[in-house]
């Protein structure tokens, strides 16, 4: 069996005629008749009954359609397959990232899609993830890497990949405390308002029956930890920006524990990934 003759075959049973099929595949109509009774000859067995009125499928006819539209089905998807994987290979990549992500190894994902993709450009920008939404808003980047709130607007849908935890440190030689509310009357450091870390410590604290007076505002973790480390205040931190080097600070997991949401990757509902992007967000999930 040739692809053609099950092409015009296809055609025939679909539209019930060889007139018609013919004008839908801008041949002649003796082509398609011919190529019909090669096949029929082939398989030994009628695949349609004729009048001079109309053409239906036999039995054998009906088996064959079906597997017929199933090949076709595979043939597109493989057609789908190779488009996108030439699209793939040569193509564009932004990806966001908040610089605390739990246990997952940003660098070694990237890593792994830069070795089967090597023909793709790679770009990373990092911030706070309000400005990661925004960048993403604006298109400036494709996917976002951070912690997925509760209160993520409608237009973003997100993939979770790993738990974080809320941890409260203190500074070097401080007795460990049980709650938040013990360290009540100490300064904090915390990222502006705005950001996700500083709504979990004002839900944290409000839960624990005070305010908390943030004395320093930084916008990175690394200097949350530092001011911690210097003695100047206590903070509430996820507990992935402790594993890492840095200054040495008091580590208490509270009970009970601030929730942090989970690390996961965003992006806008109703924009469609590029499919460099689509690969990059399947590698981090297969990373996750």
């Amino acid at each position: 069996m040739e692809l053609r003759q099950l092409t015009y075959f296809e055609a025939v049973a679909r539209l019930r005629g060889f007139t018609r099929a013919a004008e839908q595949l801008h041949v002649a109509q003796s082509a398609v008749s011919a190529q019909i009774r090669a096949l029929e000859a082939e398989l030994g067995t009628a695949l349609f009954t004729r009048t001079t009125r109309r053409v239906a499928l036999t039995q054998a006819g009906e088996l064959l359609l079906a597997r017929t539209r199933r090949m076709f089905g595979e043939l597109d998807g493989a057609r789908a397959d190779l488009a996108e994987l030439a699209a793939v290979l040569h193509g564009r990549v932004t990806l966001g990232s908040m610089a605390v992500l739990g246990g997952f190894d940003l660098p070694a994902a990237l890593a792994g899609f830069h070795a089967r993709y090597p023909g793709v450009s790679l770009a990373l920008r990092t911030g706070l993830i309000t400005e990661l939404l925004a960048k993403l808003d604006a298109g400036e980047v494709d996917l976002v890497l951070g912690p997925v709130h509760q209160d993520l607007p409608a237009r973003f849908t997100a993939r979770e990949l790993v738990d974080e935890q809320v941890v409260l440190i203190l500074p070097p030689g401080r007795a460990a405390v049980r709650e938040l509310a013990d360290v009540r009357d100490e300064p904090f450091v915390c990222l502006p308002a705005g950001s996700g870390l500083r709504a979990i410590l004002d839900r944290a604290a409000a839960a624990a029956g005070f305010e908390p007076r943030v004395q320093f505002e930084t916008h990175s973790a690394a200097s949350i930890r530092e001011l911690v480390g210097a003695g100047l205040a206590v903070a509430l931190v996820a507990r992935s920006a402790t594993v890492t080097d840095g200054p040495a600070v008091v580590v208490v997991r509270l009970e009970p524990a601030p929730a942090h949401p989970a690390i996961g990757l965003i992006h806008l509902r109703n924009r469609r990934l590029s499919a460099p992007a689509r690969a990059c967000r399947q590698e981090l999930i297969r990373r996750a």
